[in-house]
């Protein structure tokens, strides 16, 4: 049993609304059993460089309802060899650090995964990432506000296409999962959604349009996931809608990093409390390897390794309701 006195916590990856809430957890938390907390700027990189800063129950005051990182974030391509994740590992060493929160996604969590092995460095992950792509977990946080970012934005265009019956685009984050596609269709009522899970293709897509204009739809909307595969990109899928569709104006709207910014909604903010004070009580229980979760509104855990390979689904009924809906 390994005597836990001091924790670091980093944020690495793309950043993600509540993030600074789970920041905020960690670092309380470490306050509430006294032991001591220090901040890793820049993830991988500020560690291997040693940016690194005590922080306090007080350092933390009025971030929960704040987006982005206070500690940074970034890629660090050194920390991807042996070298780079010595220096990291002696560094901590040198401050006498002795355990370690990592807030991010899976490639995170594989940097992690990889540290402890070759150093035997306790570490506990908390999943951060807007594509809710992590097994193991109904919810990552900063997926909730991203939903509610892009389901916001998709209302107000909405508002341009019946003015002027057009047909929009609507691409949203999401390279390698449909989560933020699929849950904002639905919700915004868009007539068809387009996520790398399903390749429904163009055919089928303007079949849909087809009998939306049948039925006496003047205006729609198609969700489209970046990573879906339908087209090389979405300027291409409006391209070939208005030469197959000629009756459709088509017009394209990107919503990009707006939907990484902004206030975490309620949701993410207790989510990261709550994920927060679990990563570091495990790891006073001198537990590793292992990411803090949700799971039908209860905190579980999960082998950071399975956190990876475990892979994600997407939520075969929500298609069928999606389908319904856009009768």
């Amino acid at each position: 049993m390994k005597n836990i006195n001091k924790i670091a916590v980093m944020t690495s990856g793309g950043d993600s609304p509540g993030m600074n809430a789970a920041i905020r957890s960690v670092v309380r938390t470490c306050a509430y059993y006294q032991k001591d907390c220090i901040g890793i700027y820049r993830g991988y990189q500020g560690m291997i460089e040693g940016d690194f800063v005590e922080l306090k129950a007080r350092s933390v005051n009025n971030i929960i309802n704040k987006g982005g990182t206070i500690l940074k974030t970034a890629r660090s391509k050194e920390f991807r060899t042996k070298e780079g994740r010595e220096k990291a590992f002696l560094n901590l060493k040198k401050h006498e650090i002795d355990a370690l929160v990592v807030i991010g996604g899976d490639g995170s969590f594989t940097g992690a995964l990889v540290f402890n092995t070759e150093f035997n460095f306790p570490i506990i992950g908390i999943p951060g990432t807007i594509d809710n792509d992590i097994f193991g977990t109904s919810h990552t946080i900063g997926f909730d506000t991203a939903l509610n970012t892009a389901v916001e934005a998709i209302d107000k265009i909405r508002d341009t296409a019946s003015s002027h019956n057009r047909l929009f685009f609507v691409e949203v984050m999401g390279r390698d999962a449909g989560f933020i596609a699929l849950n904002a269709g639905v919700g915004a009522g868009a007539e068809e959604i387009l996520i790398p899970e399903e390749n429904l293709g163009l055919e089928r897509m303007l079949e849909s349009l087809k009998k939306s204009r049948k039925s006496g739809k003047s205006s729609s909307i198609v969700v489209v996931a970046e990573g879906d595969k339908s087209g090389k990109n979405v300027f291409e899928l409006a391209d070939y809608v208005e030469k197959n569709l000629p009756d459709y104006e088509a017009r394209v709207s990107v919503l990009g990093h707006m939907q990484r910014g902004g206030a975490p909604s309620c949701f993410d903010r207790v989510l990261a409390s709550r994920l927060g004070v679990k990563a570091v009580e495990l790891l006073l229980e001198n537990k590793t390897n292992l990411m803090v979760g949700l799971r039908n509104n209860e905190v579980i855990t999960t082998g950071i390794k399975e956190a990876i390979k475990g892979g994600h689904t997407i939520d075969k009924e929500l298609l069928r309701v999606s389908d319904i809906m856009s009768i």
